[in-house]
């Protein structure tokens, strides 16, 4: 099993929970997070005055699946999440040693 974890723009969120879920990939924790990349913020003017925005508003993704189910999941975010822009986000992969279903108690891939 395995833990993906992707960083997208906010405004891609709804597109890319859809194409997961139509791919039957339901299950997933999504958070409100602040951060910045390549692009090291942006500078905006208000009243005449310049100032940086070094930490945008960005949308983290959390889902366990099979280690099977891997690329097509970062497939699909890739196709719906990017722009083409800086900012579209990252995607990281993490190994899961363990997962418990809290209300059965199965383990494994039963608990996904």
């Amino acid at each position: 099993m395995k833990k993906i974890e992707a960083v997208i723009r906010p405004e891609k969120l709804d597109i890319v929970k859809k194409a997961l879920a139509d791919s039957g990939f339901l299950g997933m924790t999504v958070s409100e997070v602040k951060g910045r990349g390549i692009q090291g913020g942006l500078v905006e003017r208000y009243r005449g005055r310049e100032y940086l925005v070094d930490l945008l508003p960005k949308v983290k993704i959390e889902m366990v699946v099979k280690e099977e189910d891997v690329d097509e999941v970062i497939k699909i975010i890739c196709e719906n999440a990017k722009t083409g822009q800086h900012g579209d986000g990252k995607i990281f992969v993490l190994p899961v040693e363990r997962v418990v279903r809290v209300r059965t108690g199965e383990e494994g891939r039963e608990a996904i």
